[in-house]
């Protein structure tokens, strides 16, 4: 990579990662609860931003205000997003049957997604907690996680990002929703994973200081990838692939160290400009 290029890059980054980018961004719901506020925990953040990333795909205008009706119907019920998942009280508020919600998902599959995130608040206090502790003592993901143990970059652990993927993707085995495949880009997925580790942001949250930045991957938007093949970072051909996902993360890796995910904005805030 040239150093006008590396520059350029970094340059877009510090335009577009800052607050305002939430405004028209599905990460606008990061923030929907407030606990420093006293409006909401830590639970209902969690619960906020990964029903969000989930729903975060086609077209913005269609899947925020799907998104903002959850939040509402939650919030209307029991004042949080975590209480109505806990109780079950999604059962009664949220419709049930064939009828589409959102795209290709149906009523029925948004009541076994929240069905599956109420199993998971009820064992553990936070999303972040059970994934945690799900890493720790899963026999089948121990040979990645021990693999990927040695301590890098300010002494955070490693966290290889497929093993963080096949967490999360694990514990909902019955939902459609939640993204499985293991040779995709799993977009929504990293783009969750990028607002709960990267850590003094304007935007994303930061809130797993037991993860590691330098180990997460490019969520694979179309602009990103769009703008990435016009800059070479990857092949004008490339999938939305896990491969190529990998490809774009460790060129960003090396204008942003220990921090590829940084080079998102300056990728997609110049896609977005573009159109």
């Amino acid at each position: 990579m040239t150093k006008e290029l590396a520059a350029k890059l970094r340059e877009l980054a510090d335009k577009y990662e800052i607050a305002s980018f939430c405004d028209e961004d599905p990460s606008q719901f990061l923030r929907w609860y407030e606990p420093a506020a006293g409006r909401g925990t830590i639970a209902d953040v969690e619960a906020a931003s990964f029903i969000a990333a989930m729903l975060a795909f086609g077209n913005r205008k269609q899947f925020i205000p799907k998104i903002r009706e959850i939040l509402q119907t939650s919030d209307r019920s029991l004042g949080s997003i975590s209480n109505w998942l806990r109780t079950g009280s999604f059962r009664k508020d949220f419709p049930c049957g064939e009828k589409k919600f959102y795209r290709f998902y149906s009523y029925n599959d948004m009541q076994v997604f929240f069905g599956e995130l109420a199993e998971i608040l009820n064992q553990s206090e936070t999303l972040g907690e059970y994934f945690r502790i799900k890493g720790e003592v899963s026999p089948s993901l121990q040979p990645a996680l021990q693999s990927s143990a040695t301590p890098s970059n300010g002494g955070h652990p490693r966290n290889a990002p497929v093993v963080l993927y096949e967490i999360i993707a694990s514990s909902f085995p019955k939902s459609a929703i939640v993204p499985k495949g293991r040779t995709s880009a799993n977009k929504r997925i990293h783009m969750f994973l990028r607002w709960m580790v990267r850590q003094n942001s304007p935007v994303d949250l930061g809130l797993w200081q037991w993860a590691n930045p330098a180990e997460l991957l490019i969520p694979l938007d179309v602009h990103v990838m769009q703008e990435a093949a016009k800059l070479g970072l990857i092949p004008e051909t490339a999938s939305a692939s896990r491969k190529t996902a990998e490809l774009l993360t460790s060129a960003l890796n090396e204008v942003f160290p220990g921090d590829p995910c940084r080079g998102d904005f300056a990728l997609f805030g110049l896609g977005v400009d573009v159109i």
